[in-house]
């Protein structure tokens, strides 16, 4: 029998998570964010140490999606697939918009935490605390924190405009990682839906807000040119708010606008019972 879940049961079923997700005690919203936070960037370092080794990019954009699978398999909190997918319970009157702001704003905190403890553990592993620069793959994320900030401030509003663009392109995509990873009950299903979307976004080179959250903060600790404000007015801000752009409207607000009032009674068996 297939597992394939046909789009209008994915659209129900993502209103039926938003709901369970808002139903969450802060503490496993937090905690399950950081998880996904530190799994992102666990996934980070292995594709930029994956792409130095083959000095191809495109084998460490094949490879990152395994740490979003970890995050769909485990049922954890990340900040841009709830962005496609939290709206939805509002929008179906299951839950508040303070369900939904409440969700997004722990699960940011959370995400952040996770990603910086990381960067943290990082750091200390591959400088031996300090004492060694940390070879290609520091050389690697001191120039990305640089590529991500202040190469953007440099062209002024057109680069604002740019680096809000590139989070709308990326989140178009990692948020339809999330729903196609409601596309099928098994577990291989579940991560080879998940891995296509991902993989086209790192491919790339488009802005994530949670990725960034520990690529850019390990490039300052590793010696790279950049403040926290450089950091957070010309990244951090204008990427979350792309992402929300292309979560919500290009992803589950779109996918909502079509299938929400489709007829599921057609589905396959496997489908109806997701």
């Amino acid at each position: 029998m297939s597992d394939y879940v046909k789009p209008a049961t994915i659209v129900s079923n993502m209103i039926d998570a938003s709901a369970l997700k808002a139903a969450l005690p802060a503490r496993d919203v937090l905690i399950r964010a950081m998880l996904a936070g530190a799994y992102l960037a666990f996934v980070t370092t292995m594709a930029f140490l994956v792409a130095a080794q083959t000095g191809q990019f495109i084998a460490g954009a094949v490879l990152f999606p395994a740490g979003f699978a970890l995050i769909i398999l485990l049922g954890m909190e990340l900040l841009t697939g709830n962005f496609g997918m939290m709206p939805l319970g509002a929008l179906a009157g299951r839950i508040s918009a303070g369900a939904v702001f409440r969700n997004w704003g722990l699960v940011f905190v959370g995400n952040l935490i996770g990603s910086l403890i990381y960067a943290v553990l990082f750091w200390i592993a591959i400088t031996d605390c300090g004492h060694a620069a940390g070879g290609p793959l520091a050389d690697k994320l001191r120039a990305l924190a640089v590529s991500k900030t202040t190469a953007y401030e440099a062209f002024g509003a057109a680069g604002m405009l740019t680096v809000f663009v590139k989070a709308i392109l990326c989140n178009w995509m990692v948020a339809l990682g999330s729903v196609v990873g409601l596309a099928s009950t098994s577990t291989i299903g579940k991560i080879a839906g998940c891995w296509l979307p991902i993989m086209i976004f790192v491919s790339q080179g488009y802005e994530h807000s949670v990725v960034n959250m520990f690529a850019i903060p390990a490039g300052m600790m590793l010696g790279a040119h950049v403040s926290l404000a450089d950091w957070w007015l010309w990244n951090e801000i204008p990427v979350t708010l792309g992402n929300l752009v292309g979560g919500f409207v290009f992803t589950g607000g779109a996918l909502y606008a079509t299938y929400r009032s489709a007829p599921i009674s057609n589905q396959d068996p496997a489908a109806r019972a997701a």
